[in-house]
Order: C-alpha cells, then structure tokens, then sequence
C-alpha cells in the first residue's frame, strides 16, 4: 500500500456509535415511508402486482442479508481498517501462498465494483427525498403541487440541495455525524412504532361491514378523509366540486351514502386491493412475487456492512465492528421491518387500497392521515402525518449520511492504494474527513438524483390523462409530465435507478461472502458454519438475486424495463 503522508484518522467511536451509524443507513424510519410506493408500484402495467408478497419479501431479503452479515462480521475480527471490502479483499488474497499475486487484482475488482453500489445508493436517498419533500409540500400548498404526483423539476431541485446539505454535515468528520445518527436512531424507531400501533388498532376496529363517523374513504387528490361514497362518473373517476373536493353519492331520498369498509382481495380486473386476513400478509401468494418484492427490498435492508468501513475510527474494531454489523441488521430488519411491514399491509382496507397506494407519492404518509383523523378527529390527521414526517426527514439525513460516509471512505481508502486518483486519499486536516471524496459524491449524488426523479411516475405507475391535467399549471409542477400511454411506455426512473444500486449490492454482497470463505481457508479458528455454510449461502444467494434480475425479464416475471435498464447501466460500469 502506498505510504500515507498528512493526517491520520483517529479512534473515537466505540459500539454505540458504531452501531448507530450502521443503524443509520437502514433507517427504518426513512424507508417505510419512502420504498412502501416503490414496492407497491413493482410490477408491469397491465398485469396483476407482485405487491401482494411485500411482506414475505422482505423476508427473502433478510435471510440474504444475515447470511451476509455473518460473512462481514467474521471477516472484519480479521482485518480492521478503513475500506471494508475494498481493504478485506487484499488482506484475504495476501494471506494465502497460492492467491497472495492476485491481490490487487481483487482488490481493484472489489473496490470499483462496490462503487457501483456506493456512489448509486446515495442518488436513490436524495431522489426519495425529493418526492418526500414534493407530497409534504403539495400537501400544505396544493395549488402550487400536487401531493399526489410532485413535478420533477421541483423533486429535482430539492435532491441537488439535500445532496449538499448531508455532505457539508458529512465533511464535519466522524464524531458530527455520529452525534447525528444516535439521535435520529432514537427518534425514527419510535415514531415508526406509534404509527404501526395506530394502524394494527384502526385495522381491529373496522372489521368488515363498518360505518359511521370513523369509516374513512381516502381521496389522493385533495389528501383528505370522507365518510360517504364518492359519486363518479361514466369513466370511472370522482366527480367533483369547483373546489376538487369529492362529490357523495345520494340515495333516493338526496342523502349520502355512508361509506362501508370492506376487504376484498382484488377488483374484478384482477389488481390486487387489501389483504382479507393476517394470514394473507404474510403468504407468498406466489413465489416468483417473492423473489420479484426481494430484488426491491434489498433496498431498505443494506447498510449493516457500511460500519465496516470505519475501522480506522473504531476504539475495539475486532471486538466493537462484528456486534454492531449483526445487532443493526438484527434490530432495524428483524424487530422494526417486519413488524411495519405488517401493519402497513394488514391497514389496507377498501377505503384505502394498494391501488390507492400505487397512484401516491407516499403511501405511509395518507395512512397516517387515515389513522390521525381516527385518534384526532376528522381534519386533524394532518397534524398526525406531519408530525411523523418530521421524524421520517431527520431519517433520510441519517441514511443518506451513513451512505455517504461509507462511500467517501471507500474511495479514501482506494486514493491511498493509488487504485483512485491520488487527492481521494488525502484527509482534512481539521476535522480528519475525506472531504474531496465526500464533495464528490455529492455531486454525483445530486445528478443521479435528478435523473431517478425525472420519469418516477412512468411504467406501472403512470397517472391517468385525467390526473395529469388537474395537476397546477407552473414549470415546478406539471412540467415533465407527458400523457399517460407514453409514461406507461416509459421505464420508471426511480426504480431503475434503485435496481442498479441493488445490483450492484448483490455483486459486493456476493463477493464479500466469497471473501470470507477465502480468508478462513486453513485456519485454525476455522469453523465449517460459520466460515462456509453461511457465507455460502450468502454467496449463492446473492448470486440468485442477480440471475433473477436478468432472467426475470424474458420468463414474464415482473417488471421488464427498469432490470433491463439497471443491467445496460451495470454492463457500462464494468466495461
């Protein structure tokens, strides 16, 4: 490796912190909110949703990911230091006499592989954001944007100020960020459990056949809730009045027709509505659904390896890094994931369906609406949703900012090596960062996150002609916006984007179990389990996913577009 000149980085951060930061990038808090419309919109326009298997997904994810949780921890007991994979596959391959000559090979493999995820993932973070930001500022001003469907220049703004914003708290060093992440930890885990309380209560309460002044029907152009049926036209859309609120249907005596809440499974053009039962939430309806809701969930799960890049700013990383890897992944994903995940499902009634969800820019955000005019009253679950979206946008600061670190210091790492250009490599003297790699990602980030916004609303998720024409008439809005039959042609941005990111996680993924398997080869702590049917598992895991990806296209399964779209993007960075 070449020498390091100039600033070191020190150890100050011991498990909490570490844990906190690993925490920090799974981000409960954020992703509920943000990938619930992601998952729920992954499917072909046209053909029935792979939503119904969300649940169980996130399930096949898990396990991916655990396997994979192991593999880092074991790996990071044997090399601690900044770069993660980057530094593992060096040290593995020099450990051992017959593959110490390809080290750098691995290692520049590795490191420029892993960016693919690295430098993508935080273009997702600040994309999301820009639609989180676009709904909530549509909802208190909706003549300038609709909630519903925000105008991708104004989504595209706010991802380039938000991808400056997380990288100026991110060139303040380790200790500045850390501070940041255990507080949002704290906050975003028990906002999100208020909230799934909420919706397993409103769910329990409102069996089928309920009416009366908390059964609501929820309208996604005017954000709001309503007791009766909504009258509509021939066409099938909601008549309205001048102003865009929901007209009732009358009975025969001019009265409205109070709303009744059921559960049906599907309408009858076969799209996928509520679940019945329990039972049906956690059902993997079909298998091939699984596998499609796993490529998508990866999303929400990765960022438990990201602590292994912190090494050279760990007090105890042989004791320390191992814990934190597993209890992150162990906490966010087993504990906080699936029991959300549940009650966002289990919630979905015919006031408020999973085709409801597809038409929004944030599903979670009008359940909780739903659920705040329940506790609060009728109108005050605004201030409810509000409230909840605070703590989700002090979540995206987390996330994003964990993923920034973690790509900042890979590329560090790599800039030390000489594998990246020289002035990657080099720390500030103040706060003892990686500034030029962290401003750097930043600007990738802003441009990776106009592009993901720019077409969010094509594919499966394409709004009607109708929608789109409501939409305020200013560039910040409606500007962007073609006809439904040509967004419905179009590969949805978002999830092409995100796709790309994940496969690029299921290449680093797969290697670094692979990494691990070499590194325990004859060792005397060596155990069969731990360093070869895990990691294994792992690695074959992870290498189904991405024949999933390529294979799933041509067999009908799933969206074609955007994987298709993610691979060309996948060939072009490996060429």
């Amino acid at each position: 490796m070449a020498e390091q000149k100039g600033p070191q980085m020190q150890a100050t951060l011991g498990l909490t912190g570490l844990t906190s930061n690993a925490m920090a990038l799974i981000a409960p808090g954020a992703f509920l909110w943000l990938t619930f419309f992601i998952q729920a919109t992954t499917g072909v326009a046209g053909q029935p949703s792979t939503a119904p298997s969300m649940w169980l997904g996130i399930v096949g994810a898990l396990l991916l990911c655990l396997a994979t949780a192991v593999a880092y921890a074991e790996i990071s007991k044997l090399y601690p230091g900044t770069g993660s994979s980057y530094y593992y596959a060096e040290q593995a391959m020099l450990s051992k006499d017959a593959a110490f000559k390809y080290a750098r090979v691995a290692k520049f493999i590795v490191g420029w592989g892993s960016h693919l995820y690295y430098w993508v993932y935080p273009g997702v973070m600040v994309a999301t954001t820009g639609i989180f930001v676009g709904y909530i500022v549509g909802f208190f001003f909706p003549t300038f944007l609709s909630g519903s469907n925000p105008g991708p220049v104004f989504m595209g703004l706010v991802a380039i100020l938000f991808s400056f914003f997380v990288a100026w708290i991110a060139a303040k060093g380790a200790g500045a960020s850390t501070a940041v992440n255990l507080a949002i930890n704290v906050i975003q885990i028990s906002a999100l459990v208020v909230f799934s309380v909420l919706a397993l209560g409103y769910r329990s309460t409102h069996p089928t056949g309920t009416t009366g002044p908390t059964a609501f029907q929820y309208d996604s152009q005017s954000l709001a809730t309503y007791t009766y049926q909504f009258a509509t036209a021939k066409d099938g859309t909601t008549l309205r009045d001048k102003d865009g609120t929901p007209l009732p249907l009358l009975d025969a005596a001019g009265k409205p027709i109070p709303f009744v809440i059921t559960y049906p499974e599907t309408d009858s053009t076969g799209n996928f509505l509520t679940h019945p039962t329990a039972a049906s939430v956690i059902s993997p309806h079909k298998f091939s659904y699984l596998f499609i809701q796993a490529t998508v969930a990866i999303l929400i799960l990765v960022g438990f390896e990201s602590v292994t890049s912190m090494g050279g700013e760990a007090k105890n990383p042989t004791k320390h890094i191992p814990i934190a890897v597993i209890a992150s992944l162990l906490i966010q994903g087993v504990v906080c994931y699936l029991f959300e995940y549940f009650a966002a499902n289990y919630f979905l009634n015919s006031g408020y369906t999973m085709q409801t969800a597809t038409g929004s820019a944030a599903p979670i955000g009008d359940m909780m609406i739903i659920v705040g005019d329940w506790l609060l009253g009728p109108g005050h679950g605004k201030y409810f949703m509000f409230a909840e979206a605070i703590t989700v946008f002090l979540a995206l600061i987390g996330t994003t900012l964990a993923c920034m670190n973690t790509g900042a210091r890979v590329t560090y790492a790599m800039g030390k090596d000489d594998e990246a250009p020289e002035h990657f490599g080099i720390l500030h003297a103040g706060s003892l960062s990686p500034r030029k790699a962290i401003w750097t990602l930043a600007v990738i980030s802003a441009v990776i996150g106009v592009v993901a916004v720019s077409l969010v609303f094509a594919d499966a998720s394409a709004p009607t002609d109708a929608t789109i024409a409501a939409l305020p008439h200013n560039i910040f809005s409606n500007f962007g916006y073609l006809s439904h039959d040509t967004l419905a042609a179009l590969p949805n941005s978002l999830l092409a984007i995100t796709l790309t990111s994940n496969f690029g996680t299921f290449i680093l993924y797969a290697l670094s179990c692979f990494l691990c398997i070499v590194a325990y080869h004859g060792r005397p702590d060596y155990s069969p389990v731990k360093h070869m049917l895990i990691p294994g598992f792992g690695l074959l895991a992870n290498l189904v996913m991405m024949g999933f990806y390529i294979a799933g296209p041509f067999f009908n399964l799933g969206t074609k577009m955007e994987p298709l779209t993610a691979l060309g993007i996948a060939a072009m960075w490996g060429i």
